[in-house]
């Protein structure tokens, strides 16, 4: 199969080309740059230039392929969050548009996270839960988008990532953890740290995607958790015991200053299971866990 994929070079996108084509398929991937050019080549992946804005050039590299799997968002959206799920939206509807009645499957990028702005509080999350199509929240539009796509002649699904895909250097969330200890000198949590985030290693993830290629039925709701949810508490206490750091709570109304952008999630419980993902495709994550990756030592 040869397959388009957007995000190609980042940290989960690149796990993903490898596996593509370990398997034996072929991988065009979107590169803004030179060095995103060279890197692809180097992983055995023709390139395609262009970017999320660029909608012609999306709409023209999904019409030649045999699938697509769409991970690329802004990378500094947080100066402008609202932008790059904009971007995002428009991306994903270019790109259904150019796969409209052709049975090719497209495989959507999305968020755990998501799941808490429409869920009580706590409440373990599952596929089965998708948000009110009226709702306005990060990413459910696009969600909301790729679901139609299923009823339009897409073999479309949406995998929801963890706040935290990890190996043993890098970690979402909870790299962003120790940047900002280190800054601060403290490792903190919110209130009393039992809210919890899911966690999946990257190799993990990046089956899970090569898998919803290759089989999710249309209008599939794909969970990328092999952790239900690790407390930030536990995670926070990793973090101090490696950079000689103490390990404070910190008030819900302080979260904001202390931990910057991370600060609207940093208290959110967002339990999720992916026990449907697993029966459904036969995944089954192998990897090391994230605070096993943590005890490794290298992201400090």
């Amino acid at each position: 199969m040869r397959v388009f994929v957007t995000g190609a070079t980042g940290f989960i996108g690149s796990a993903i080309v490898r596996e593509l084509i370990e398997v034996g398929h072929q991988v065009l991937g979107l590169a803004r740059s030179d060095a995103a050019a060279a890197s692809l080549v180097a992983a055995g992946a023709q390139v395609h230039r262009g970017s999320l804005d660029d909608l012609d050039s999306l709409r023209s590299a999904a019409a030649a392929s045999d699938g697509v799997i769409h991970l690329a968002f802004i990378h500094d959206f947080f100066a402008d969050y609202e932008g790059a799920v904009n971007t995002d939206l428009h991306a994903v509807q270019a790109i259904g548009a150019a796969l409209e009645g052709s049975g090719k499957p497209f495989v959507i990028t999305s968020g755990t996270l998501m799941l808490t702005f429409f869920l009580p509080q706590g409440r373990l999350g599952t596929e089965k839960d998708v948000a009110d199509a009226g709702l306005v929240a990060p990413r459910v539009v696009a969600e909301n988008t790729a679901l139609a796509l299923s009823r339009r002649g897409v073999r479309s699904s949406i995998v929801r990532l963890s706040p935290s895909v990890h190996d043993t250097k890098r970690g979402g969330f909870t790299q962003t953890m120790v940047a900002i200890a280190r800054e601060k000198d403290v490792s903190g949590y919110v209130g009393d740290g039992s809210n919890r985030w899911p966690a999946v290693h990257q190799l993990d993830a990046a089956r899970l995607f090569r898998l919803a290629l290759e089989k999710a039925p249309a209008g599939s709701v794909l969970h990328g958790v092999a952790e239900e949810g690790v407390p930030t508490r536990t995670i926070a206490e990793a973090i101090g015991r490696h950079l000689n750091l103490p390990v404070v709570s910190i008030a819900p109304e302080d979260a904001g200053k202390h931990f910057s952008w991370l600060g609207p999630f940093s208290s959110r419980d967002n339990p999720t299971s992916s026990a449907l993902t697993r029966e459904l495709l036969g995944w089954q994550p192998v990897h090391p866990t994230l605070l096993q990756d943590l005890e490794e030592g290298n992201y400090f």
